[in-house]
């Protein structure tokens, strides 16, 4: 069975926001998930692009409100790419 994106996202989010315990899950956001400031967003954008071989535009992450919309957003990207 392969490995969803929210479960690819699970390491990134471990690492950048360094809680090898934390778990996401698509409702999580910035105002549920501890550490989760401006500067973590940041890092967190710049390594899934890294890991995900895709680029966010600017105004595309202002409007997403949990992770779930942005697993949505990176699946329509990476198939775009196909």
């Amino acid at each position: 069975m392969p490995v969803s994106t929210l479960e690819k996202l699970q390491p990134i989010f471990q690492d950048v926001l360094d809680n090898p315990n934390l778990r996401i899950d698509r409702s999580s956001s910035a105002l549920t998930v501890p550490g989760w400031d401006s500067l973590a967003h940041i890092n967190l954008v710049v390594a899934i692009e890294h890991e995900f071989k895709i680029k966010f535009a600017l105004g595309e992450l202002e409007d997403l409100k949990d992770v779930g919309e942005m697993v949505d957003l990176m699946e329509r990207k990476m198939n775009s790419k196909r």
